[in-house]
């Protein structure tokens, strides 16, 4: 199809979708209210619409009160019968999917359900929005000449009963609309090899001889194939095998680690950066300016938001707002409710508004603590039950312990380094690593994709502290006392770096 004539589609559709951005740009309250009650009336006469009598709620203060705020262990058991294929549980339409993904509390991964509403209205319409956005910065963009480079997970089957559940990537992929299969690549066969080792190669070979003008996926894995890329074709930089590329979508990790080396390896200043922030649960924000960290909360895709500021979270006194109640530059934690079951779930991640006319938004990190720069979501009760494992195998003793990335640098991977404090230290450290390495593996299962074949992360590195190494630098941070804490995981190499030197000393 000649490029002018796409041009002219995606400028009509453009034209088309943003008089309804516009509509919740201008009446954002009313268009999230208008949302809820659509969920709650969509919903009334599942088990949980039941439980709750959806249909007698006529306020969202009514809303507020009668339905519970819920994590993952909450619905664990609602989503394995799910899964296990009973319907209307929580969601009136068959769910055949779940997105796997890992970090909770009491389990290795966990199944968020896709209906095909969040598939058609969330995911995909976000994609949509997506292009509409940066066709619109950019109105000498040629995107359509060439071919998109997705970089996407695998799927399994869960056969038994007729669900499936795989990478969110994996699902988009697997489900995807003609339009969008037509203009990327790997194939769809290539895109969902379970073997990550086979399927970077076979990326490599499908796409170095295609015309590819941009990039799609998150940052770490990205960056591991665009060097074997480079090692597969003995080229400078990226624009050498595709001159055509002009921007990469990226989303699912923080990009700033990672800022310098793709500017290497993509040395182009015209080169564009657009930002997406979605979840196994949703799509939530949109990048919708060039040269912009601000990201557009999006409200009309079935999602129904409120919030909780964290200096109120897990307290007594924790409070749940709407999006009509916000402020600026105060870090909230997301609640969703969503057109694939879910009800006042909290996601874990928190936001801060840079702008409330529109609603735009930065991610602030998570409710946890955690390490995330490479997509493992390590929290840090995998930590403890690691170590705890790994102690009781060795007789080690621990007093105190921190841990933070090691960045990828240039083509060497990451890793995660480990200050480790013993009263009792282990005979063998080498083998304290292996079964610690060993431990994080089998209780999460993102970490475990990761070290695989050490494609993304390297084993990890640990160091032994010397005795009184947490209390002196508590103490030299003036940070004694009860209310102080040793941060056990960062996404930063602040803390670590401190306690090296100290160490050192």
């Amino acid at each position: 199809m000649p490029i002018p004539i796409v041009n002219s589609i995606a400028s009509w559709f453009l034209k088309k979708r943003f008089h309804q951005i516009e509509l919740f740009l201008k009446y954002p309250n009313e268009v999230q209210n208008e949302l809820l009650f659509s969920l709650l009336k969509f919903a009334k006469d599942t088990e949980v619409g039941k439980k709750y009598d959806f249909a007698s709620i006529k306020t969202y203060k009514e809303f507020n009160e009668r339905i519970p705020i819920v994590n993952y262990e909450i619905i664990q058991h609602s989503i394995e019968r799910s899964r296990s294929g009973e319907q209307n549980i929580f969601w009136p339409r068959p769910i055949k999917w779940f997105a796997k993904s890992s970090g909770t509390t009491n389990a290795k991964s966990k199944f968020i359900p896709v209906s095909t509403d969040s598939l058609e209205d969330c995911h995909y319409a976000a994609s949509k929005d997506l292009l509409c956005m940066y066709l619109s910065n950019n109105e000498d963009a040629q995107l359509f000449t060439g071919k998109s480079l997705r970089l996407g997970g695998s799927k399994e089957l869960y056969k038994e009963n007729g669900t499936a559940f795989g990478d969110l990537s994996a699902i988009l992929i697997d489900n995807m609309p003609f339009w969008a299969e037509f203009s990327s690549t790997p194939s769809n066969r290539v895109s969902l090899m379970s073997d990550w080792e086979t399927k970077m190669g076979a990326i490599v070979d499908e796409t170095i001889n295609e015309n590819v003008t941009s990039l799609a996926g998150v940052p770490s894995w990205m960056l591991v194939l665009l060097n074997n890329v480079l090692e597969k074709t003995g080229k400078d930089n990226i624009f050498d095998v595709w001159p055509n590329l002009e921007v990469y979508f990226h989303g699912g990790v923080s990009f700033n680690p990672y800022i310098e080396q793709y500017r290497n390896i993509l040395p182009k200043k015209s080169f564009k950066y657009y930002e997406i922030y979605n979840a196994s649960e949703g799509f939530f924000a949109i990048q919708d300016q060039n040269y912009s960290g601000d990201l557009l909360l999006m409200l009309d895709y079935g999602i129904f938001y409120e919030f909780i500021p964290m200096d109120t979270y897990g307290t007594e006194e924790q409070k749940v707002i709407p999006l009509s109640e916000v402020q600026l530059n105060t870090n909230y934690a997301i609640v969703i409710t969503t057109n694939a079951g879910l009800w006042r779930y909290k996601v874990g991640d928190t936001i801060r508004f840079v702008s409330l006319k529109p609603h735009r938004i930065k991610v602030s990190g998570r409710t946890k603590h955690h390490i995330n720069v490479f997509g493992e979501e390590l929290i840090i009760e995998n930590a403890e039950d690691a170590l705890k494992k790994v102690c009781k195998r060795t007789s080690a003793e621990i007093v105190d312990y921190t841990a933070a990335p090691i960045f990828m640098h240039g083509k060497e991977k990451g890793a995660h380094e480990w200050i480790i404090e013993f009263k009792t230290p282990p005979e063998d450290m080498a083998y304290f690593e292996e079964l610690f390495d060993n431990a994080l593996k089998s209780l999460n299962s993102d970490y475990e994709a990761k070290r695989y074949n050490n494609m993304t992360l390297n084993k990890p590195k640990i160091h032994c502290g010397r005795p009184n190494l947490f209390y002196d630098w508590l103490k030299e941070n003036n940070k004694l006392g009860g209310q102080h804490k040793v941060p056990r995981l960062s996404n930063t190499r602040n803390y670590v770096e401190e306690l090296l030197k100290i160490n050192n000393m």
